[in-house]
């Protein structure tokens, strides 16, 4: 093994290593065969040639990293390494979108979804509408991550129509908040999959994330805010329209949902099904659907939504078929 000697000095040394060198940590564990070791405001590097010039990329990466931001985790050594493994630099674009979190690295998994997170990334609103399973709200959720990480909004903003909230909620015990708690679930589930709990609940604290109904987004302006609208078929027409008009400057809006489990009374228009036809040849708004190809569930979930699409299909058939003339 070769050595090499890559100074420190003008950035703060706990800053780099991270408590209990957690940063170190992750370099020597994600890049193996290598080892890198603090001496005072050095770190000594052990490795084949190749592996070194690796390093010293890695470190260069970081150092511009914690002299503009003031500060580094763990993902972003991950990041950084992955960059340059790569052959770019941190934050570039290397084909398919990754998106690095605390606790996990997420990737599409299929040609949608790539296209899904490509949409993302160049359109204001998005609109996502698929069955269960194909990573709509997941994916959703970690892009906002990223954009959060990566200071290209201020906060993030997840909100859920909450159907039931009528008479239904009015016997449950707790105030609203309480009773509201089950319809929103799912959303603190992805985040708490992606990031500690300690940290998640840090940033609701300090509202830097807020889970709300889509009630409570009446009368506001969203701006700096990755703003999610989930299980969105559930959404009435006017409801709809007014969650639109919430979108403020530097804001990006992402409305996922399935227009084949609708919640609304039989009298009750979908806002998801109305939106894409009133919308769908305005620029900077994208439509991604996702099919049972997409599901990334267990191998019965995409089984059990083909046999409820064959079996509708068929009863559609059905009645047509009863109401045609002789």
């Amino acid at each position: 093994m070769e050595k090499k000697t890559i100074s420190l000095k003008g950035v703060s040394i706990p800053a780099f290593v991270g408590a209990r060198d957690v940063n170190l940590r992750a370099i020597n564990k994600y890049l193996e065969g290598s080892k890198v070791v603090l001496r005072g405001d050095e770190l000594h590097a052990y490795g084949s040639p190749e592996s070194l010039v690796q390093i010293e990329k890695i470190i260069l990466i970081l150092k511009e990293k914690l002299r503009v931001s003031g500060q580094l985790e763990e993902f972003d050594v991950i990041e950084a390494i992955e960059a340059v493994k790569n052959g770019g630099a941190a934050g570039g674009n290397h084909g398919d979108i990754v998106i690095l979190t605390p606790k996990k690295r997420i990737e599409p998994k299929t040609p949608n979804q790539k296209k899904y997170l490509r949409a993302i990334m160049e359109n204001d609103v998005v609109v996502a509408i698929g069955p269960a399973g194909t990573g709509k709200t997941f994916l959703a959720v970690a892009m906002a991550l990223k954009f959060l990480r990566e200071k290209k909004v201020e906060r993030l903003i997840l909100t859920r129509p909450a159907v039931e909230a009528g008479e239904s909620l009015g016997y449950l015990p707790g105030d609203f908040e309480e009773k509201i708690s089950p319809y929103l679930t799912p959303l603190y589930d992805a985040l708490y999959s992606m990031m500690p709990y300690d940290r998640v609940r840090r940033l609701i604290d300090t509202r830097v994330i807020e889970i709300a109904p889509l009630a409570y987004m009446r009368g506001r302006t969203l701006s700096d805010a990755f703003i999610i609208l989930d299980e969105a078929q559930n959404t009435k027409t006017v409801q709809m329209k007014m969650f639109l008009t919430r979108l403020g400057p530097r804001s990006k809006v992402v409305i996922t949902g399935d227009i084949t489990q609708i919640d609304l009374p039989k009298n009750e228009d979908s806002g998801l099904i109305e939106i894409q036809k009133i919308l769908r040849n305005i620029k900077g708004i994208a439509f991604v659907k996702f099919g049972p190809e997409d599901v990334i569930r267990h191998r019965l979930v995409k089984r059990i939504i083909e046999a409820y699409d064959d079996y509708y299909e068929a009863k559609e058939r059905e009645k047509g078929a009863q109401h045609r003339p002789d």
